[in-house]
């Protein structure tokens, strides 16, 4: 054996975990199941229970735990102390209710066959939590965190993952370990001073750290800052006898004060991605395949009543708010699983001597067995939970709520679209951000540079501080909404990934980009920038004009503003400019926002198919304008009209439908250099 050979301690379990997971993972894909099922299925596959690759459960136990952590940290920074004040209604009165509800149901449930009080409080505990990882997940990937649906989930879940603390502090003492209730006062006062002291360093300390670190544009520092951030905190709140999953949750609120909250998300995002994976992977290995195969018919009755009862209390504690039918039934149907976290209550159980229900192993295993069948049946919940509100709501119960006004939690500020996402704030940058904000164009930009993100947000500009070459950060800024994208930034290394990241997310954009060297231009334009201003050739001028071009500004009043952009060498861009582009508004009616110019790409679902066959018009009411083919423009085509690859077509359509239909025209898989963001 080689001197220079080192034995890795559960190397084996850790390749077959990731192998396996991959493998799950890309069926999962193929037939269009989400990933945390793939997950789940191969926890099932690689466990002791099954195939037996991972035996070592401790292993998985402490990659799950950091999984958590990063977890319930990103839902932190997603969220904010701002909008925890917004839903606060919806936090105490409609999560409490569930809760509290949802424990008491089940007691009553156990109390018809003799099962011991503190055993049924145990056990109700189990059931009343939703799954924050799977339902969050789903809401976000489907961008509908923001939607009353989503928002009502999410305030649910936030009261479950603080309940969670009290749940595992009454262990001890429905198990008999401990007679005193003092204990938990004890525990609970030292959590109260903690989130205390944790909404003052939000506030005053932890913004001033990252402004330091963020100044000293070095990525690697901000993402340590982040990380010792994340893990400090969870290990300080556990040192107080509180859970890690609260103090990493803390951590996040706490980063999410300061204006760097969306970059941090981006650079944790992938760590996240890995270790959430091994939780879920975690959770599978419980599942005794020979138990589910021996009691079939239990475990899918049992799973129906759990649902029942979840998606009842939960609807009904939601129109105690006063929301109608349709939203609460819609929101109470997402919560219907059981979470997470109620893995964690097992475990802390079994190690107290209690089990679900009191039946033992065999109590263990159902509970194990129901919740990974209702986490594999979430993705399907929350796809028929609007058509289940709406039917409830044409029923008499639909009623309920209509006369009252949806609570305070309200987004303050409405969402962008048919915007410009502006990448950058150097010269040209602030120049185009000013001729934005006096024709009023929508924009929004996105800037590396801590100063020029606060000198923007006190001039009252849309600004976020982050990478745009990462998709979280260009998620933020609404791609799928926007119409266009500027990027001059002087890196050209980064700048092709943008262009490529940018299109990928939303094909229907149309990418205009600066460069400083005419011999870099062609870079651009294979990596699908639809136009290229060398920085020799009037850069501001030609990116000014590409912009109001795309609006469909009429040729003549661009060239009457640029002519004004010319005169006395170029004293408009330094000056008054808000007069000489008073015309520009004329020109800008809702035709001209609502266009967009897309290619249909090489494998892309539109190629080779008819404008019938898309059904643009009748399934997304977008209507083609103009279809550009080589040198010929085939004006308002017919439906039989079949797309080639390399086709431009211009459309009309609003912005969220061109956001449901950017799978069509998107590239069939994402280009391998983008997918480390």
């Amino acid at each position: 054996m080689s001197v220079f050979a080192v034995s890795l301690p559960f190397l084996n379990e850790i390749v077959a975990l990731f192998l396996v997971s991959v493998l799950i993972a890309y069926i999962c894909y193929k037939i269009k199941l989400v990933p945390i099922a793939g997950f789940l299925l191969a926890g099932v596959i690689i466990g002791p229970n099954a195939l037996g690759l991972v035996q070592d459960q401790a292993l998985v136990d402490t990659l799950a735990e950091i999984g958590i952590i990063l977890l319930l940290f990103t839902i932190g920074i997603e969220f904010s102390l701002e909008k925890l004040a917004r839903i606060r209604n919806a936090i105490l009165i409609g999560g409490g209710l569930q809760v509290t509800l949802s424990v008491a149901a089940v007691v009553g449930v156990l109390a018809l066959f003799q099962v011991d009080w503190k055993v049924a409080v145990y056990t109700g505990c189990l059931v009343a939590l939703s799954s924050t990882a799977i339902v969050l997940g789903l809401l976000s990937e489907q961008g509908k965190t923001d939607t009353p649906k989503g928002r009502l989930s999410l305030a649910v879940l936030i009261f479950q993952d603080l309940a969670i603390i009290a749940m595992v502090l009454l262990v001890p003492i429905l198990s008999g370990e401990s007679e005193s209730i003092t204990d938990v006062f004890i525990v609970l006062g030292k959590a109260i001073a903690l989130i205390a002291l944790v909404v003052f360093a939000a506030r005053k300390i932890v913004p001033w750290i990252l402004e330091k670190v963020a100044q000293t544009r070095r990525q690697e520092l901000f993402l340590l800052t982040v990380m010792a951030i994340c893990f400090g905190t969870a290990a300080l709140t556990n040192l107080a006898d509180v859970s890690l999953a609260l103090g990493a949750f803390l951590a996040g609120l706490v980063v999410s004060e300061s204006h760097y909250s969306d970059h941090a998300l981006s650079e944790i995002l992938p760590l996240k991605t890995i270790f959430n994976a091994v939780f879920f992977v975690s959770v599978g290995m419980l599942l005794d395949l020979q138990y589910v195969i021996d009691h079939p018919f239990l475990l899918l009755g049992i799973a129906v009543g759990v649902l029942l009862l979840k998606f009842v209390i939960s609807s009904i504690s939601l129109l105690v708010l006063g929301y109608p039918v349709r939203v609460a039934a819609a929101a109470g149907l997402v919560l219907a699983q059981i979470g997470e976290f109620s893995f964690v209550l097992e475990r802390a159980g079994r190690t107290a001597g209690l089990t679900p229900g009191g039946f033992g192993e065999l109590g263990s295993q159902t509970f194990i067995a129901v919740s990974v069948l209702l986490m594999l049946l979430t993705p399907l919940f929350l796809k028929v939970a609007p058509q289940i509100g709406d039917l409830l709501g044409k029923t008499p119960l639909g009623k309920i709520g209509k006369s009252r006004r949806e609570p305070e939690d309200q987004s303050p500020s409405p969402d962008l679209e048919d915007h410009v996402i502006l990448v950058g704030y150097g010269p040209a940058g602030r120049n185009l951000a000013k001729v934005f904000k006096d024709t009023g164009i929508p924009f929004i930009v996105i800037e590396m540079n801590p100063k020029s993100v606060n000198e923007m947000r006190a001039n009252g500009i849309n600004a976020v501080y982050g990478d745009a070459s990462r998709a979280p950060i260009l998620e933020h800024a609404k791609i799928v909404k926007a119409k266009l994208c500027v990027v001059v930034i002087n890196d050209p290394r980064v700048t092709p990934r943008i262009i490529k990241l940018a299109n990928y997310l939303n094909p229907t954009i149309e990418v205009i980009a600066r460069t400083r060297y005419l011999s870099e231009a062609e870079v651009l334009k294979k990596a699908g920038a639809h136009n290229v201003v060398p920085a020799e050739m009037e850069t501001t001028v030609r990116l000014f004009s590409n912009v109001l071009r795309a609006y469909r500004i009429p040729e003549e009043e661009i060239e009457q503003h640029i002519r004004e952009l010319r005169k006395e060498d170029y004293q408009i861009m330094r000056g008054s400019i808000r007069e000489a582009h008073l015309m520009v508004l004329r020109g800008l009616d809702e035709e001209g926002l609502h266009t967009r110019a897309v290619v249909v790409r090489e494998g892309s679902l539109a190629a080779d198919k008819s404008l019938a066959e898309l059904m643009l018009r009748n399934k997304y009411e977008i209507t083609v304008l103009t279809v550009n083919r080589g040198n010929k423009n085939i004006g308002n085509p017919a439906g039989e009209f079949t797309l080639k690859p390399g086709d431009r077509l211009v459309m009309v359509g609003l912005a969220e439908r061109f956001a449901e239909a950017a799978e069509i025209f998107r590239e069939p898989t994402m280009p391998d250099e983008l997918k480390e963001s």
